[in-house]
């Protein structure tokens, strides 16, 4: 937020802008219900964990992370599925729905590979819930030469690099508001993630630059000779 104030008030420090925002009451709202997404209980074979929490990538399309969440509705609960690059921060796929089955992620998922069309070898890191390790989700990560990678079982670290905009989304947005339905919810998480995530919110790690400024600096890269 700070990068985006001094583009028009280029003197404003940090801390005016806490006081601005201490006066105005805006502070992130805090957790207050809790849904499990990972059901991990099952007999379904597992893959190695090649990350091994190394959430670093040198280029666009080399690592996608991928996890479920949901939001609390007045209609009941709405499940969101992610695939996040991790080069670029970027959110490339995201599907939602009433359920947490199989075919949400693999929405999630297709949307990604339409969108880029990553090349073969491309890094696939999820947990080890039931919906990745099915059959069809397998199907199509070997499909597209996808190379899997699941986290330790019990270890939600292994897995933080999706988890935290799950984080993000819900403290900047979805915490601050009451969803009578899930069609409400998914048009704020299609804003959120389509209009102001991927196009506007800067981010610190890529040296204060948003996922679409950061993803297109590779293509203006010039070739080696």
């Amino acid at each position: 937020m700070l990068e985006d104030v001094r583009e028009h008030f280029p003197k404003c420090s940090r801390e005016r802008l806490y006081g601005i925002q201490k006066r105005n009451g805006l502070y992130s709202r805090r957790k207050r219900k809790f849904k499990a997404t990972t059901d991990s209980n099952h007999q379904l074979p597992v893959a190695e964990n090649l990350l091994n929490q190394n959430f670093k990538a040198d280029k666009p399309g080399a690592v996608w992370v991928t996890d479920i969440s949901y939001v609390n509705t007045v209609e009941g609960w709405l499940y969101l599925a992610t695939v996040k690059d991790i080069c670029t921060k970027d959110i490339v796929g995201w599907a939602t729905a009433d359920n947490m089955k199989t075919e949400l992620c693999i929405k999630a998922l297709e949307s990604a590979i339409k969108r880029f069309r990553p090349s073969p070898g491309l890094v696939h890191h999820s947990d080890r819930g039931v919906q990745y390790c099915s059959k069809d989700y397998q199907k199509l990560l070997k499909k597209n030469g996808m190379v899997c990678s699941m986290s330790r079982k019990g270890n939600c670290y292994d897995n933080a690099c999706a988890e935290t905009f799950f984080g993000t989304i819900k403290c900047e947005m979805l915490y601050h508001k009451k969803y009578e339905t899930r069609e409400e919810a998914h048009r704020d998480i299609f804003w959120y993630i389509e209009i102001f995530y991927n196009r506007k919110r800067r981010h610190q790690s890529l040296g204060y630059m948003t996922p679409a400024d950061y993803r297109k600096s590779f293509e203006e890269k010039p070739l080696a000779a």
